[in-house]
């Protein structure tokens, strides 16, 4: 069949089991012999940096938790044979039917695989939030978050030294919140 013919779809799958089926789906292509028929199967992960215990962990995650987007010439039998895999919920499309998605749509999501950025932080800080200071010249502080930048993963805080409010900037994974 003409490559011109696959469009893309997004499957949605349970949570957390999106690598599992795309490796199903990867199986079922290499089984069936349908490489003619099964183009790019797509799982856009982000790097993030979790702190616990004082360490760093550097782990993937999904950016659409839940969706698998593969690139298919798509008719019922195959439509079929791909919702019934292990963990497979369903096409997204309306009238219970699986719908291509939009040319714009489908270039958002493939920028956004394959544009790595910086890991981003697993916690996020709100304004006014109060904060420790764990690591550094002001540990044992506390301090009141001013604010985040997601990009550099620096905080501004109003911290109290010598009853007097002092701008501090720290890196997030330097303080702990309070709860």
């Amino acid at each position: 069949m003409a490559e011109k013919n696959k469009e893309w779809y997004a499957l949605q799958v349970y949570s957390g089991s999106e690598l599992a089926v795309k490796k199903a789906v990867e199986n079922l292509k290499k089984e069936m012999r349908l490489e003619d028929r099964i183009g790019q199967i797509i799982v856009p992960t982000e790097e993030v940096i979790e702190v616990k215990n004082g360490r760093k962990k550097i782990y993937e995650r999904s950016i659409y938790p839940g969706y698998v987007f593969l690139e298919a010439d798509l008719d019922t039998a195959l439509w079929h044979k791909i919702q019934s895999l292990p963990k497979v919920g369903r096409f997204i499309g309306e009238s219970k039917k699986p719908t291509p998605l939009k040319k714009e749509d489908i270039d958002l999501i493939l920028q956004k695989a394959k544009q790595k950025s910086a890991p981003k932080p697993k916690v996020s800080f709100e304004e006014n939030e109060i904060v420790r200071i764990i690591e550094g010249p002001f540990a044992n502080f506390t301090g009141e978050v001013e604010d985040f930048d997601y990009e550099k993963g620096m905080l501004k805080l109003n911290v109290t030294i010598f009853g007097r409010s002092t701008p501090v900037e720290i890196h997030y994974t330097k303080v702990e919140k309070i709860v």
